[in-house]
């Protein structure tokens, strides 16, 4: 009985733990996916709030459309499914698309909220600002109205709120995210002083305040941000004197902007000392005196703009180097005020023109005292400074002339003491015998006659190397080798890349004194050549799809298949190539890497185009795939548009103003059929033209997370491909 006893206590001991262990699992389980369960109804009720008027991204938010809320559409997850980033892009038809719901704070591990130029309306929900691990927050160019929160979430590294109808003041609290490298509220109605306390932001690189109804002075708290590279206050109340020596500390300073505010006295001594400065926008203020000397020190690398002030006295002789840009308005024009955000931050992306008068027209004016003479040049001084102006540009010309001759003929290679040596690449038989003096001979000696295209790498032949057999050469603008053997192997890597659209390297030659590649000739000219001379000739929607899908095909085998990976750092229209058929190829990949360190080479450590270069590789020379990937967007937009990235149209919009910022401006006003290049409209359709659109902003978006792989553009462009391909 006793034996029975403690048989069964046995078998009930071990069944209550087998019982207690079961409820332990089911209740760590349930435990587990109850925040799960949080994330997609949050993603659900905010689907409800955006799709009020009618849905796009989000309609995939839900149980009918299949599979865990971290595959969904613009949603990204770690690694216990939790949701860390939502990213939407615009809408494509600009109309109002709801409200931001309140239960974006249920996404309580999300770093990443990204919903630009959706037409939102409404306040954004103070539960958002509860977030504590928010980065990144995105709502620009939206409708949203209210006023800022007191406390922003600490962890915060973006904050971009810019062209939306924000109202009251610039929150003390903004300077507790200690952490934040951009801050964008640019195109509001805030008004007040600027806080000091963004003087606590030593990460901060971007300061954007523009289009205001800000007052008062620049706070001197703001020279300990010493990471600043671009300010831009200008479209506000601002008034004293410009803060020179607030800005002499900002030694990383390239973008400053206080155009159209109220700023006077005399231009201060001491901006020349900003030796990084490239861009330094005065308009449009109460500026007077003369222009100071020391502002020549940024004569050779910075546009200045200096209209519509009281600026006087005489133009010194040396001014004529100065380059001035002379308008007539910049950041005081309301259509500037009051146009959407700039999703770049590029720094001189339109090239204005150039001007060395710096006190005529626009600058003249009555000084403070009432006087009216001390602005203008007596008669024989203004013959005087025309003839002056004249001989130098004559001499302008003449020095541009030589070095384009220079550039693209230059002197006859140096035959002593070269190494005669054309590798040619395995596999490679092209039908010709490629030796140093067959390539030399078949160029004429590099002449200019065969010249075929310059730019920053070197210029490029064409060279029949036999009767029939045409070969590019690309003469490479570098010094002698002190690598040779590491310069060799990297080529070698390159020759090695080879996909249906890229342009094939069949050979080179390196030397102390000459350096060349060989590459297959495309009769075809390059994109930028066609985009000019598109309107001559019948374009059809599917050769634009097909160029739009071969360099993304190219760009994507480059990043996800060569090994190892290369970036291209320099897409743009005139590196890509076409051939009679307008199949496209995508040249010069990998030079932007290997000419780096090269001794005549760019001065800087950025590769790239103003106008196609990814803003965060403009700001920190840090690269990768996701500024190709912007590149990219910038050409996508350009073949599909009537513009040019930085079409000379944009001039009224101000500088910094390139083919993003309209393609967000007209999808914001739902005027997308102006995009296009005409015609375009009415051969395809609609839809698939708003989905390439809406391909290229995403590509350009301002967050680099934001943008998406080229692989997912490929896909995305097979999906949209036109049937009769």
């Amino acid at each position: 009985m006793a034996s029975h006893r403690r048989s069964t206590l046995c078998y009930t001991t071990t069944a209550t733990i087998f019982l207690l262990h079961l409820l332990s699992t089911a209740t760590a389980s349930t435990s587990s996916s109850v925040p799960q369960e949080q994330d997609r109804t949050a993603l659900r009720q905010l689907k409800n709030g955006l799709s009020s008027v009618s849905g796009d991204v989000p309609r995939h938010w839900s149980p009918e459309s299949g599979g865990e809320h971290c595959s969904w559409t613009s949603v990204s997850c770690d690694a216990r499914s939790r949701v860390v980033a939502v990213s939407l892009p615009p809408r494509p038809d600009g109309g109002l698309a709801g409200h931001l719901s309140p239960a974006v704070a249920r996404l309580t591990e999300l770093k990443v909220l990204s919903v630009p130029s959706r037409g939102l309306r409404g306040e954004i929900p103070g539960e958002l600002w509860r977030l504590q691990h928010l980065e990144v927050l995105n709502l620009a160019g939206n409708s949203l109205r209210g006023s800022l929160p007191v406390t922003f979430p600490k962890g915060l590294r973006s904050l971009d709120l810019s062209g939306n109808q924000l109202a009251g003041r610039i929150p003390p609290g903004i300077g507790d995210c200690t952490a934040l490298r951009r801050l964008r509220m640019s195109s509001n109605s805030l008004e007040g002083f600027i806080p000091p306390q963004i003087g606590r932001l030593a990460e901060l690189r971007v300061l954007e305040l523009s289009g205001n109804r800000l007052a008062g002075g620049v706070p001197p708290e703001l020279r300990h941000c010493s990471s600043l590279v671009k300010i831009d206050l200008s479209g506000n109340f601002l008034h004293g004197q410009v803060p020179s020596s607030i800005l002499r500390e900002l030694r990383s300073l390239r973008f400053l902007s206080l155009a159209g505010n109220n700023f006077s006295g005399e231009i201060p001594s001491g901006l020349g000392q900003l030796s990084t400065l490239r861009f330094l926008n005065l308009s449009s203020n109460s500026l007077s005196g003369v222009l100071p000397f020391d502002l020549l020190a940024l004569r050779n690398h910075t546009d200045l703009l200096l209209a519509n002030n009281l600026l006087s006295g005489e133009v010194s002789a040396h001014m004529s180097s100065l380059q001035v840009v002379n308008v007539s308005s910049v950041a005081g024009d309301s259509s500037v005020v009051n146009s959407p955000p700039q999703p770049s931050e590029l720094f001189t992306v339109i090239p204005p023109f150039r001007s060395s008068r710096v006190l005529t027209e626009a600058n003249s004016g009555t000084p403070a005292d009432g006087s009216s003479s001390g602005g203008h040049l007596r008669t024989g001084e203004i013959i005087a400074a025309a003839s002056a102006s004249a001989v130098i540009v004559v001499l302008l010309l003449m020095i541009i002339l030589y070095i384009c001759k220079k550039r693209c003929a230059g002197r006859p290679p140096r035959r002593s003491g070269i190494r005669r040596e054309v590798k040619v690449f395995h596999g490679l038989d092209i039908g010709a015998s490629l030796t140093y003096e067959a390539v030399v001979r078949a160029t004429g000696n590099f002449n200019a006659s065969n010249c075929i295209g310059s730019g920053g790498f070197g210029a490029t032949y064409r060279a029949e190397v036999a009767p029939g057999i045409l070969v590019a050469i690309k003469r490479l603008s570098i010094g002698k080798q002190h690598g040779a053997k590491q310069f060799q192997t990297e080529v070698e890597t390159l020759g090695r890349c080879r996909h249906p659209n890229l342009v094939t390297l069949i050979g080179f030659h390196i030397s102390d004194q000459e350096t060349f590649l060989i590459y297959n000739y495309l009769p075809g000219g390059n994109l930028q050549r066609f985009i000019q001379e598109r309107t001559k000739m019948q374009i059809s929607w599917r050769m634009l799809h097909k160029i739009a899908l071969d360099i993304a095909q190219a760009l994507a085998f480059m990043h996800d298949e060569c090994s190892p990976r290369i970036l291209h750092r320099d897409v743009k229209p005139s590196n890509i190539l076409l051939d009679d058929h307008f199949n496209a190829y995508l040249s010069d990949f990998g030079l932007a890497k290997l000419l780096r360190n090269s001794e005549t080479h760019a001065t800087t450590n950025v590769a790239g185009t103003f106008g196609y270069v990814a803003p965060e590789y403009a700001m920190t020379c840090r690269v990768s795939d996701k500024a190709d990937v912007y590149s990219y967007g910038v050409v996508l937009l350009e073949l599909i548009s009537s513009k040019k990235a930085l079409d000379p149209s944009f001039s009224p919009y101000g500088n910094g103003f390139n083919i993003v910022s309209w393609a967000n401006k007209l999808i914001q006003r739902g005027r997308v059929r102006e995009f296009f290049v005409e015609g375009l409209w009415d051969k395809a359709p609609h839809d698939d033209l708003v989905e390439i659109m809406n391909l290229g902003v995403m590509c350009t978006m301002e967050v680099p997370t934001s943008r998406p792989t080229m692989k997912h553009v490929v896909r995305r462009l097979r999906e949209l491909r036109p049937p009769s391909y």
